[in-house]
């Protein structure tokens, strides 16, 4: 092979009248072999470190491949970045270099196929592709094409290489997942389309890179940084809320959402990404952590790295770093909007897979990103990436935002009672944040306990009482729901009041129920309850109270939080103790089945049946049920009933069609009068090619 080559190196041919005709990308098999088919219709898509093809057509046999040289650009004009490419016969490569590589046997044929192949640690983008045909004094420059560079999970030498498959299948190339929502005693599990295979998605991701403060301030310096995960995940984590940039989302955690989509109604990443794409960067309204951490899922899968979403379970917002969250409630159980720190009952981040060039080797593997936007790290609404390991060894010297993340697993809550704006009870609890941690599991729906990765968990119970007393108080209450109730159903609960002393106590009892909003802010108390006690010496009391559905249905919000708290006052010590019990409500189901299955045939209608059942015991006045599929129904579709009956159920048959494959989310939900809450159900299906 030297030999031949050397033949052409020393009878050199002029090339003046050669001339490039033709350019064939080999998408369908650069695709196929870099798993990156579907990403894009637009473009070539192909990861790094791995060869691609390409088929020169010349007017002309080629006797002198030193005649060509190619060149890879990313971005043009100032601040871009460009890197030539000798054409060589040699099959041997550095990983630090690109090459473009023939067969010797391709030459004295007009037909040239190259094999291009870029160094693992490659900016990631759109490249432009050009051949310089070279001639004794000047050159002829070709445009061939364009093509984009992703991170590449299943090489080595790759920063986000993850070893098992499953996980790459799982964290990189799957387009739908499940998210976690609720309470620890009530996980509710909500499915959430990803969409990196729709139509435009991974060009909007490219402009996240392309729009950045970032990339505006200096582009070259961008380009240069784009090889490393982690300044990549930094980047993506800031842009997805809008709060010092062009970003994705816009977020509101109350008041009304009438002017934007509020948080509740999205069922994927595809449309909101689209959607600001297409409005010249403006940000959509309205996200929430959940849907902050979903969207940027998507794209952290999308430009290659490993993804997953996590939920945690009573996480701490804790704004003054001293890992203790403050609490504050008035002396007859009416929680107070006082402190600037909050709990709340689940919140949403990314964990992102990666090799950390700057740490040791021990922090490689899963890193925390969080895209809410709650405080800032240097200067931008970001959080991490910080490795997960470090979250649990208490590493806080690390980047990016350790100690804010480990509190928000971790922080004790400090419970104040206030009366007349005097301090009457403090209590410490350990248990309550940081309860549970959740991802999918691979392969199931299922969730998967993260929890012993990020901490110890010996003090973790489903149902915590806030200021549980020790062995050596005299006075303990507890407080739990006997049952999470469906909606429309009575809510009933019970206190129990042990008196450890050795004489007869007086107590009044004050019990307090108000709806929250998910991220712990309290609205007004909507009912309560007091008693008068006599608990005897060395004895338990147990109270029962029930709360009628016809006094929390007008008051929920949105995800059906409810908190309740009971004080218990010693009338002749003036000793004060507290319990309180966060929960959500569960909604009844929305029935929904496509007959012959849930894999759909391209281009051919199918009849999916949705019905909702009135399990409460009152009627519903005005009963409105809507179903929306985006890519399977043209517009949303609706019945009505003035007046849905106990037991009483309203049907609607729908026919779907799709004109695109992939993962679909057919959206129910069911609102009527008695509650401003709404009931939604998701059902996914797929839409097979062939």
């Amino acid at each position: 092979m030297n030999h031949t080559y050397q033949q052409f190196v020393q009878q050199p041919r002029e090339t003046d009248h050669l001339t490039l005709n033709h350019v064939n990308m080999e998408a369908h098999e650069n695709h196929v072999s870099h798993k990156t088919l579907g990403l894009s219709s637009r473009h070539l898509v192909v990861r790094r470190g791995w060869s691609f093809k390409i088929t020169l057509l010349f007017n002309d046999p080629v006797f002198n491949v030193q005649t060509l040289v190619l060149e890879a650009l990313l971005g043009t004009g100032i601040g871009g970045l460009s890197v030539e490419i000798p054409v060589t016969f040699s099959n041997r490569r550095t990983v630090t270099q690109w090459s473009a590589q023939i067969h010797p046997g391709d030459v004295h044929s007009r037909s040239l196929t190259l094999h291009l192949c870029s160094p693992p640690l490659s900016p990631v983008g759109l490249y432009k592709l050009q051949v310089n045909i070279l001639r004794t004094h000047s050159r002829r420059t070709y445009a061939i094409g364009s093509f984009v560079l992703l991170c590449n999970p299943w090489l080595q030498e790759d920063p986000v290489y993850m070893p098992s498959e499953e996980q790459r299948e799982e964290y990189v190339k799957k387009d739908h997942g499940v998210l976690y929502m609720g309470t620890p005693s009530n996980v509710i599990s909500r499915p959430w389309i990803f969409g990196q295979y729709e139509q435009g998605v991974l060009e909007a991701c490219l402009n996240i890179l392309q729009v950045s403060p970032q990339h505006i301030n200096n582009r070259q310096e961008d380009y240069l940084a784009r090889g490393d995960p982690t300044y990549l995940s930094r980047v993506v984590c800031a842009m997805v809320n809008c709060e010092d940039d062009l970003g994705v989302l816009k977020g509101k955690w109350s008041g009304s959402m009438k002017d934007g989509t509020s948080p509740l109604e999205w069922t994927g990443s595809a449309d909101i990404l689209k959607t600001w794409a297409q409005s010249s960067f403006s940000s959509v309204c309205y996200g929430q952590c959940w849907v902050f951490a979903s969207v940027m899922c998507t794209v952290m899968r999308v430009l290659g790295i490993p993804s997953r979403v996590v939920s945690i379970f009573n996480s701490a917002h804790d704004t003054n770093s001293n890992l203790v969250i403050e609490e504050y409630y008035t002396h007859t159980g009416t929680k107070l909007n006082l402190s600037k720190d909050s709990i709340w009952n689940f919140h949403v981040w990314v964990e992102c897979w990666m090799r950390r060039s700057d740490l040791t080797p021990e922090f490689d593997g899963w890193q925390v990103l969080d895209p809410t936007p709650q405080e800032k790290s240097g200067d931008v609404f970001c959080c991490g990436p910080c490795p997960v390991r470090a979250i649990r060894n208490r590493c806080f010297n690390l980047p990016y935002d350790a100690p804010f993340i480990y509190a928000s697993v971790n922080a004790a809550v400090f419970t104040v009672i206030l009366r007349d704006r005097v301090v009457v009870r403090k209590s410490l609890d350990k248990g309550r944040v940081g309860q549970r941690i959740y991802t999918k599991s691979l392969g199931s729906n299922e969730p998967q306990d993260l929890t012993c990765a990020y901490k110890c968990t010996q003090n973790t119970n489903n149902h915590t009482t806030c200021g549980q007393q020790g062995a050596d108080e005299s006075l303990a209450v507890s407080l739990k729901i006997d049952k999470v109730p469906l909606m429309g159903e009575n809510i009933c609960l019970t206190v129990i009041v042990t008196n450890r002393a050795n004489v007869c106590r007086v107590l009044k009892e004050h019990v307090n129920a108000q709806a929250e909003e998910y991220h712990g802010r309290p609205m007004e108390t909507f009912w309560e309850a007091t008693e008068r006690l006599q608990v005897g010496p060395r004895r338990a009391v147990m109270v029962r109270h029930q709360i009628p559905s016809s006094d929390y249905e007008p008051v929920l919000l949105g995800h059906g939080f409810l908190n309740l708290a009971v004080v218990l006052k010693d009338e002749q010590t003036q000793e004060r103790v507290i319990a309180t019990e966060e929960f959500n409500m569960t909604s009844p189901q929305i029935s929904i089945e496509v007959l012959g299955g849930d894999v759909l045939q391209l281009m051919k209608q199918h009849t999916a049946l949705v019905s909702f059942t009135n399990t409460s015991s009152r009627p519903l006045r005005g009963a409105v049920l809507t179903v929306e599929a985006s890519g399977l129904l043209e517009e949303k579709q609706q019945t009505r009933m003035v007046l849905l009956q106990p037991c009483q159920s309203m049907e609607m048959r729908v026919t779907l069609r799709s004109s695109t494959p992939g993962t679909k989310m057919l959206h129910a939900s069911l609102a009527h009068s008695n509650s401003p809450a709404i009931t939604r159900s998701l059902h996914v299906l797929s839409v097979s090619p062939t």
